[in-house]
């Protein structure tokens, strides 16, 4: 039979797959097309009779990713204007009282959507648990700052969601009591952005990041003028209206244009000093400190709540070679070069001494990913489980390396271990990933999503255990390089 399932907008007619109910692009707020694409979320428009929900829904328009990371993973590209939707796996959809996680796509708040193979939910279904994905506006649509509109659009849309999770989830056998919003990347840092914002408290009780960041966060005056180069790019008056007249497409080529030249030439006086410092070399349009949902950086923000949901927070080994070796990059990094890049990043050359003298053999380019990887993604995520809160954080370090050559344990490498969907990824795991590994990586966010504990140690002083995701074996250690995290710190203050 296949399930129907009631939500507040109307009845949706899912299908069963491997023994799992599955509902397919069901709009969770109206579509945000024209002069709406630059206000808040409202409730989807009722529909009448059983609405199918059998296909992945329109995703947010965007660029195809460039050839090096498309051959990696692929992009995204489902044409429609109700993209603001979700997908749900469910175990029973006549249950009840069902542990829910709902999933954040990563994309560098300019690509991705819920649509993707390694996204898929059945493997934590088949474990118990209710899986909700979500779209949310991205690029200008979702955080472009205009005389007019709302900031930070895209986010306010990720609450929306959880709302709409709230309401809903039931029905599909969920507790909405127990729910863990989880994400990687541009996921991940929408985790610690809602964390930090107001609004979103309450909406669940646990949290995952996945290679996110707390810092990832410009000031609204910067905004304001990437913002304004925006409509004097598409010669457009910078009002709110102005842009409600635009198609979804003049808007994404007014979009790539300046992302290229803000990448191309970060000048802080042209785009904003905030926009170039804290964009970590890959993001242009991204949230907002608006004094709203957003009071100041979400990692200060979270690091001070006395009463903030159990974390699980992580990354992988090597990060940044994702960004760097099939783009070519790594191969430009020379000893000469490397403390000229680093201040970009914020960060005094001497760190250099402590990373070099632990990795002897290491090239320039060996270094440069490894002390990026770091101050991009472990430093944050670290912070944020160092806070001395009541509640448990956890800690994770995914170090098993792909096979395609040059990565390593890179960015996104986790993603397919953790939904148990390996075989959907070896353009970038390559041909034979171990499935121990992924049952192991699969089970440990299946039990904090039910139990509240991943199955290691709590990350807390003096031990700070970081569990180590490998093969053949994984492993628990307190204070892995510690001192080069030490020295990370200290480059930045003397930066």
């Amino acid at each position: 039979m296949e399930p129907i399932v009631s939500v507040t907008s109307g009845k949706v007619r899912g299908f069963v797959r491997d023994g799992v109910g599955v509902f397919l692009g069901i709009p969770y707020a109206a579509a945000p097309v024209g002069p709406a694409r630059w206000e808040l979320p409202r409730p989807a428009p009722e529909w009448d009779g059983v609405r199918e929900a059998n296909a992945h829904g329109p995703t947010c328009v965007q660029a195809p990713y460039p050839p090096p990371i498309h051959a990696l993973i692929g992009s995204d590209g489902i044409p429609g204007d109700e993209y603001l939707n979700v997908n749900v796996w469910t175990p029973d959809p006549g249950g009840s009282g069902l542990p829910v996680m709902v999933w954040i796509h990563g994309g560098a708040f300019t690509r991705g959507s819920n649509a993707r193979a390694i996204y898929d939910g059945t493997a934590f279904a088949r474990d118990g648990v209710v899986v909700v994905s979500i779209n949310y506006r991205l690029g200008a649509a979702g955080f472009a700052a205009v005389p007019g509109a709302p900031l930070n659009r895209g986010l306010h849309d990720q609450i929306f969601a959880l709302g709409w999770v709230r309401e809903n989830i039931a029905a599909f056998g969920g507790d909405p009591d127990n729910v863990t919003v989880f994400g990687e990347s541009a996921g991940g840092m929408s985790v610690v952005n809602l964390l930090a914002a107001p609004a979103a408290r309450g909406l669940f009780a646990r949290a995952i990041v996945q290679s996110g960041n707390g810092s990832a966060v410009c000031d609204a005056v910067d905004a304001r003028r990437l913002g304004g180069a925006l409509a004097q790019r598409l010669g457009i008056e910078f009002t709110a209206e102005a842009f409600g007249r635009l198609s979804a497409q003049e808007l994404l080529t007014g979009q790539n244009s300046i992302a290229l030249k803000l990448m191309m030439k970060p000048d802080p006086e042209r785009w904003g000093a905030s926009v170039v410092r804290n964009g970590l070399g890959t993001l242009s349009f991204y949230p907002v400190i608006d004094g709203e949902l957003l009071t100041g950086r979400p990692v200060d923000v979270v690091a001070a709540q006395p009463d903030r949901v159990p974390l699980l927070v992580g990354w992988t080994a090597d990060e940044w070679r994702f960004f760097t070796v099939p783009t070519g990059v790594a191969a430009a990094v020379t000893d000469d070069s490397l403390p000229v890049i680093l201040p970009r990043f914020g960060l005094h050359p001497a760190v250099l001494d402590v990373y070099r003298a632990n990795r002897p053999d290491a090239t320039a380019a060996d270094l440069f990913a490894a002390v990026v990887t770091d101050a991009v993604f472990r430093d944050d995520v670290t912070r944020l489980a160092e806070a001395p809160a009541a509640t448990p954080a956890y800690a994770y370090e995914f170090a098993w390396p792909s096979a395609i050559p040059g990565l390593r344990a890179c960015h996104v490498i986790e993603v397919p271990f953790v939904f148990d969907q390996i075989a959907a990824a070896h353009t970038l795991t390559g041909p034979t990933p171990p499935q121990p590994l992924a049952d192991e990586t699969h089970a440990a966010w299946v039990r904090f999503a039910t139990e509240g504990t991943p199955g290691w140690p709590r990350y807390t002083a003096p031990t700070h255990t970081v569990h180590i995701f490998d093969f053949p074996a994984s492993t628990d250690a307190d204070n892995p390089r510690a001192d080069e995290l030490a020295a990370l710190r200290a480059a930045r203050r003397t930066a």
